[in-house]
């Protein structure tokens, strides 16, 4: 009998709150689709996919278990509090508590079991669409292969129940304290107008709009950990605080009969509002740290989403470029292997010289935006003994100014099919990063290169910035052409090699090439990094994604590249919906409960000769007032750290794009699946209040 009664208020609960079904289910796949990933075999074999998929996937998988059993935890509450009366009428009936408990804890898990079901088939799909991208990514050909990995079951199963099983271990004391005077009036507790302390807490908004606007200052001089953990702090009490005083100011203004109040339906509205405010004012403050979190999640994903789509490409011009510090190098091996196991259409090897002097390198360091005023006295010059120690430490920019001769710099122009240019006999050019074009014109004002003869200083002719191989091969983010006589005076600093493949590169080439330089250093993806550990090696200025690497073959470290850029971007697209799943769902759920809960109040409306149309347009403005108060608080508090964070992406890689462009696709992103809970609920909500009606 306990059986069937638990099934039918299973279904029931299932029906009232579908929304929160259908979410659980999502996050339920979500994860089983993301932990999926680190067991897959075709992944785990790459080192750089252990190194960092797998643990951002952990970790975002963390965060979003940890939403889940907020959420889980909330419902099971909201439920219990929502059926008060139910289980009221049943202990009228001589129902025991225990068996009441017993009652809810089955139909509880019933319900979660169903989501979860449908989690783990919709999981399955996700999976699918996941792997198809990855191995896409890695080209590697897809093969359909559905199964169930025990591994990521259980810990999807451990983590799913594990927080059902806490939700309603949290309930048991509220089971054994209640009665059915409490029970029977549960419903009716938020309904008074009243604010404790009312005048301390309007204050309460002012000051968290001015700790919003101070937020807004110091986010772009964060420097450590402790600083930016003391924000976040300080945001989210802020948040709250926010929240209390708009509750306090509204009930204020809802007493005092303010001029408006009268207007349509405005008293009918405001009071709707404030009770839930009043009522809900930690978890509208939650919703609205959540939303911030998706919001500036998402942003940060599409950053990188359009760092790879329009730069990778350019970051490997070159087929095959091969580094050493050995300016005797040759290259005959490495030149054997290519002539043996790959399409080779041409090789060339090359020099880059230096001259002993480092004036283009201080130049760098003093002027360029990321470096801001660091390497710069108060008076505004260089501080040329903190640059000086810098070169000998810093993989920066090497030690020496790095020189390239024109006849080189030519047939290397050839290779990548840019067209000629001339280097006259008294001018020389100066090759740098798309992205730093800008920030270099007036370096030549300031540089001092002296012809063959050393008599006469050269004028630059022109500033180069299409693709060119610079972190590190070609120079670490610049390299000086100069005419070919110029470079008898200097001497050579490293050796370069630069190979076009004629067709598809062959699968292990990468690996072939770095077995002759198996005594290296490694880095975390398993290839050698003598251009970063040599006295004369350099990296370059890019903050989002440095390869130092000697060896580089296009075709396999595009792909390998592109699995490190969606180690970042999948985990927070993956944290970013689902924290704004969970947040709509609990504005959804709130809503559409407080449809029945309120039905005299809309009966109230239709008596006073409202017409269905009309009680549908106070519906929308309530739930538009409702549901635009997290999400537009939300957009604001993020607004400012977003921009920022996408000017300094812009300025660091240099992406076509304007900063403001992440933050408006984000917000379109997640207005669309905003709008399809505002619709469901809305059509829910009108459902709900023309039943009773009729």
């Amino acid at each position: 009998m306990l059986g069937k009664l638990a099934f039918r208020n299973m279904k029931r609960s299932a029906r009232d709150y579908l929304v929160y079904v259908l979410t659980m289910t999502l996050v339920t796949a979500l994860v089983y689709a993301f932990s999926s990933l680190i067991f897959r075999k075709d992944f785990i074999k790459i080192d750089v996919w252990n190194d960092m998929m797998g643990t951002m996937v952990i970790v975002a998988s963390v965060f979003v278990v940890l939403i889940a059993a907020w959420l889980i935890g909330y419902m099971v509450r909201f439920i219990l509090e929502k059926r008060s009366s139910e289980f009221g009428i049943y202990l009228l009936l001589g129902m025991k508590k225990k068996k009441i408990a017993g009652l809810y804890m089955r139909e509880t898990l019933l319900l979660g079991s169903g989501a979860f079901l449908l989690g783990l088939v919709l999981g399955i799909l996700l999976q699918q669409v996941l792997q198809a991208v990855l191995l896409g990514m890695l080209q590697e050909a897809y093969h359909l292969q559905v199964m169930l990995h025990p591994y990521t079951l259980l810990m999807t199963f451990l983590c799913y129940y594990g927080c059902y099983l806490l939700a309603l271990l949290r309930c048991r004391k509220k089971f054994r304290k209640m009665n059915i005077h409490d029970l029977m009036e549960e419903k009716r507790k938020n309904e008074e107008i009243h604010e404790s302390h009312e005048g301390r807490k309007r204050i309460l908004l002012p000051v968290s709009v001015g700790m919003i606007l101070l937020f807004w200052a110091v986010f772009g001089s964060l420097r450590n950990g402790g600083q930016t953990a003391a924000f976040l702090i300080g945001l989210v009490l802020t948040i709250y605080l926010f929240y209390i005083g708009v509750s306090a100011w509204i009930t204020c203004y809802i007493r005092k009969r303010g001029s408006a109040i009268y207007r349509g339906q405005n008293l009918f509205l405001l009071r709707q509002f404030s009770s839930k405010i009043r009522s809900m004012q930690f978890t509208m403050g939650t919703l609205t740290a959540l939303f911030t979190l998706a919001l500036m999640g998402a942003s940060i994903a599409l950053m990188f989403m359009d760092y790879q789509n329009t730069l990778l490409d350019k970051k490997f011009p070159f087929d095959v470029q091969i580094y050493s510090n050995d300016v005797k190098e040759d290259f005959q091996d490495e030149k054997k292997i290519l002539q043996a196991y790959a399409p080779l259409k041409e090789c060339y090897t090359y020099h880059i010289y230096m001259d002993r002097s480092s004036q283009a390198n201080t130049w760098m360091y003093a002027n360029l935006d990321a470096f801001g005023t660091m390497y710069r006295k108060k008076d505004g010059t260089p501080d040329i003994d903190k640059i000086e120690e810098m070169l000998k430490e810093d993989i920066t920019y090497c030690q020496y100014d790095t020189y390239m001769g024109a006849s080189d710099y030519n047939r290397l122009r050839a290779m990548l099919g840019y067209p000629q240019v001339k280097v006259g006999q008294d001018s020389y050019l100066l090759h740098v990063k798309e992205r730093l074009r800008k920030q270099v014109e007036g370096m030549p004002e300031d540089l001092r290169i002296m012809d063959a003869s050393e008599k006469h200083p050269l004028t630059c002719a022109g500033i180069y910035s299409e693709a060119f191989s610079q972190n590190g091969q070609n120079g670490g983010d610049y390299v000086i052409v100069v005419p070919d006589e110029v470079l008898e005076r200097m001497e050579p600093y490293y050796s370069e090699l630069a190979a076009s493949l004629d067709g598809a590169t062959p699968k292990g080439l990468q690996s072939r090439l770095e077995k002759l330089h198996s005594g290296e250093e490694k880095d975390f993806g398993g290839h050698g990094v003598e251009i970063a550990m040599s006295n004369n090696g350099c990296i370059g200025s890019d903050t989002i994604l440095t390869y130092a690497t000697d060896i580089l073959v296009r075709d396999q470290l595009i792909p390998e590249v592109k699995l490190l850029l969606a180690s970042v971007i999948f985990p927070l697209f993956y944290i970013g919906v689902v924290f704004l799943c969970v947040a709509v769902t609990v504005l959804s759920v709130q809503q559409l409960s407080d449809s029945a809960k309120y039905r005299q109040r809309y009966d109230v409306l239709k008596k006073l000769g409202l017409k269905k149309a009309e009680i549908g347009k106070v519906i929308l403005k309530q739930l538009s007032l409702y549901y635009l108060c997290p999400v537009l608080l939300a957009i604001v508090i993020s607004g400012k750290m977003i921009l920022h964070l996408s000017r300094l992406f812009v300025r660091a890689t240099g992406v076509p794009s304007v900063p403001a462009v992440y933050f408006g696709e984000s917000i379109l992103l997640f207005l669309g699946i905003y709008l399809v809970y505002f619709i469901v609920t809305y059509i829910g909500f009108r459902k709900n209040v023309e039943e009773i009606q009729d």
